[in-house]
């Protein structure tokens, strides 16, 4: 309890209260603004924090990672723009509200969900933290080897590149973590002569690169268009109604937030989703998901701040990031001197705790200052990419200099940025990248030294309960995908994805040759479910299911190289908050969850995708035609009297 009282005290110093405020407003103002997220800027900003105390060097990280959970929610509510890869399912319920003159009560309940799901989740955190820490204790090379290992397959597992691609990406990673010198033996792999590589590659020119240089590369593909939106919202606070319906939702989004945000790969994104999908299926009513049902607004919202506060524990507890924005906050505790791990909390107190309750008061700024703020907001979403995008590449080149004042960095930056735009551009997520990077030197580390104590002999990590446990797990996710697969192949007419999924499903969601909606022969309800105004983009749908610049036909058939629905959560600019994948439970719950597979960057530009990837009837492409669900709806009745024609 001392150690708790003494972490309040840190916080209240001034030069922290001034820093956790910087932190959560750089949050929001980022989680507005599409294609730049709290990965990106986390990494641009590393080289401000190395005159900083380690404790207000994280204070300030923190505050940018769940400060940006709800900036996200602005852009989501008031233009049906997603800012954050999290708050894209708070758009179904949120941007309804609006239209029907209820964009205050939408952003008050958002803003009350985030601070109720975020100070549970800092309550479990200040509870459970100290434990797994103290279970961690135990761990040996076996048990950080396993885990290691564990971490990087969760996160490849559901990455939004897809597991192959994620896979080699981690490969990577793992193969650039080993240039520099042998721990071992001191020998020099990887240099080739070369001696700025003689200490290995330095982690703020990777996460630079990939997050900051090659997404503003990725995002200025995209051209910006201008955004019109209220700069007042009146009546923000909900009414009693609102707050009765939404608090359940706002107490099982807690729940779900905070266990889905400790599991490697889980993170903010996917447990907004699975508590948007359970209130939809917990309903009496379903119907009013995506119409302007207030728990559509409160679930999510509350997930995701959960989650990005849950996240911190495998973190701080463990010295394994759940993501890649843990990754990058690793890797600026380890510039500081702090290793992140179980040794935090008795030999670093004073961080752990000042961290910990940070985050209480950052909940409260967050709740103060989230409503006065949007006319900032809204005003800042007007920046052209012209302006933003050259004066952050600026400060990324700068402040990759200031590092080591070394022009040799300068190069890395552009080198990894230019392979971030590559990636990009490939499919390939750069999180299980960055990821793989940031536990290679662990990893390896840990593997030789178990090796020398089993003599070897790689069964021994079965012998010891932790990491024989972690060994199981390990295993399970490598073969479960591969069983799933090899029984669809046995059953094809057993499809292992919902219509309109994945990849894995042998029968296109009403491809070329089906004759049939997706719901059933006789069925007039469209692939999306009961709820669903928009069909599976079949064989007679007019639109495709990328959206406005899909070229992909729907269907996603033999020879498309886009699933009808994508698997893969596109939105995602970090790559991880890697975070990022679709939920199959979404999916399965109506069209306002079909997410496309076309992929959006843009400061702003990437608008119409996204609008047509949630099913917007309002999307339009850039030559201004309908896309999506809204070509599918002004062509779904007379596509019905012609078939009932040809029936005749």
């Amino acid at each position: 309890m001392s150690s708790v009282i003494d972490g309040f005290a840190v916080v209240l110093e001034p030069a922290n209260l001034l820093y956790c405020l910087v932190g959560v407003v750089i949050g929001m103002l980022i989680g507005v603004l599409p294609g730049l997220g709290p990965a990106a800027t986390i990494a641009i900003l590393l080289p401000l924090t190395f005159g900083l105390e380690p404790v207000t060097a994280v204070i300030m990280l923190a505050g940018i990672f769940y400060g940006a959970q709800y900036g996200g929610t602005v852009t989501s509510v008031l233009l049906r723009l997603p800012g954050e890869a999290s708050s894209v399912v708070t758009v179904f319920d949120g941007h309804a509200l609006a239209r029907q003159g209820r964009a205050g009560a939408a952003l008050g309940i958002a803003a009350i969900g985030s601070f109720v799901g975020g100070t549970l989740s800092i309550v479990a955190l200040t509870l459970v933290a100290p434990i797994v820490a103290g279970f961690a204790l135990d761990f040996g090379p076996p048990e950080y080897t396993v885990l290691a290992l564990l971490g990087i397959m969760l996160v490849s597992t559901i990455s939004s590149g897809g597991r192959i691609r994620a896979l080699t990406a981690a490969a990577v990673g793992l193969l650039l973590a080993t240039v520099g010198r042998d721990d071992f033996t001191s020998a020099e792999r990887f240099t080739f002569g070369n001696l700025s590589l003689a200490d290995g590659i330095d982690f703020v020119p990777i996460a630079m690169g990939l997050f900051g240089l090659g997404e503003i590369l990725y995002n200025l593909e995209e051209r910006h268009r201008a955004v019109q939106a209220p700069t007042r919202v009146t009546n923000v606070w909900p009414s009693r109604a609102d707050l009765r319906q939404s608090s359940g939702a706002i107490g099982r989004g807690s729940v779900i937030g905070f266990v889905l945000g400790i599991l490697p790969g889980g993170g903010a994104v996917l447990s907004s989703m699975a508590a948007y999908a359970l209130e939809k299926r917990r309903s009496k009513h379903p119907e009013r998901f995506g119409r302007g049902a207030i728990e559509g607004v409160a679930a999510p919202e509350t997930a995701n701040n959960a989650a990005a506060t849950s996240s911190f524990i495998p973190l701080l507890s463990l010295g394994i990031p759940a993501n890649a924005t843990m990754a990058v906050i690793f890797g600026a505790l380890l510039i500081q001197g702090v290793t992140p791990g179980p040794q935090l909390v008795t030999e670093h107190p004073e961080l752990f705790w000042g961290v910990v309750n940070s985050m209480y008061l950052g909940n409260v700024l967050l709740l103060i200052m989230s409503i006065p703020l949007l006319g900032v907001f809204v005003r800042i979403l007007r920046v052209r990419a012209a302006v933003l995008a050259p004066i952050t590449v600026l400060i990324t080149l700068v402040g990759a200099y200031t590092v080591n004042n070394s022009v040799f960095d300068i190069g890395l930056v552009i080198g990894f940025g230019v392979l971030g735009y590559l990636m990009k551009k490939a499919g390939f997520d750069p999180g299980p990248m960055v990821l793989a990077f940031v536990l290679g030197t662990l990893l390896e580390t840990s593997l030789r030294r178990s090796l020398l104590l089993f003599d070897d002999d790689l069964t021994g990590f079965l012998t010891r309960p932790i990491s024989g446990t972690l060994a199981v797990a390990f295993l399970a996710v490598i073969l479960l995908p591969l069983a799933r697969t090899l029984l669809h192949r046995r059953h094809p007419s057993e499809p292992s994805v919902p219509a309109g999924g994945g990849t894995e499903s042998s029968v296109p969601a009403g491809g070329a040759d089906s004759s049939a909606p997706v719901g059933g022969a006789d069925s007039s309800v469209p692939a999306g479910g009961a709820d669903s105004s928009v069909p599976a983009g079949g064989a007679d749908s007019s639109a495709p299911v990328g959206g406005a610049d899909s070229s992909v036909p729907a269907g996603g058939g033999a020879d498309s190289s886009v699933p009808a629905a994508g698997h893969a959560y596109p939105f995602d600019s970090a790559g991880g908050e890697a975070e990022s994948s679709v939920s199959a439970a979404v999916r399965q719950d109506g069209s306002d969850s079909a997410v496309g597979a076309s992929s959006g960057g843009g400061f702003g530009g990437r608008a119409s995708r996204q609008r047509a990837a949630i099913g917007d009837p309002e999307a339009v492409d850039p030559a201004g035609t309908p896309s999506g669900a809204a070509s599918d709806r002004v062509t779904e009745s007379p596509r019905r009297d012609n078939k009932a024609e040809e029936a005749e």
